[in-house]
């Protein structure tokens, strides 16, 4: 992904809200179903990575994103924003 695309991407990312929150349970296999099915309906997800989670926000984002095939756009603070290509048919994928 170029930096270009990244940009973009983060511009979509500003609005949204964040999906669900990783803490202290970490990433489970309930909450990689909610994030794949999530990233499946909308390509481009935030996620709230609490102080509580086992590591610092740039690991855990990075870990979630390898589970799930999807890349990390970028980490402010403790928000991730995640993308991946949905496999959908008939689906208004995002441009950028």
């Amino acid at each position: 992904m170029t930096s270009k695309q990244r940009s973009k991407l983060k511009a979509i990312a500003a609005n949204l809200s964040p999906v669900t929150q990783i803490g202290k349970g970490g990433i489970t296999g309930n909450l990689l179903k909610t994030l794949s099915e999530a990233l499946e309906a909308r390509e481009l997800i935030k996620v709230s990575i609490l102080e509580t989670a086992e590591a610092d926000a740039e690991t855990m984002a990075q870990n979630a994103a390898d589970l799930l095939q999807a890349e990390v756009v970028a980490v402010i603070g403790r928000k991730a924003i995640l993308y991946r290509y949905s496999s959908r048919d008939h689906f208004a994928h995002l441009e950028f």
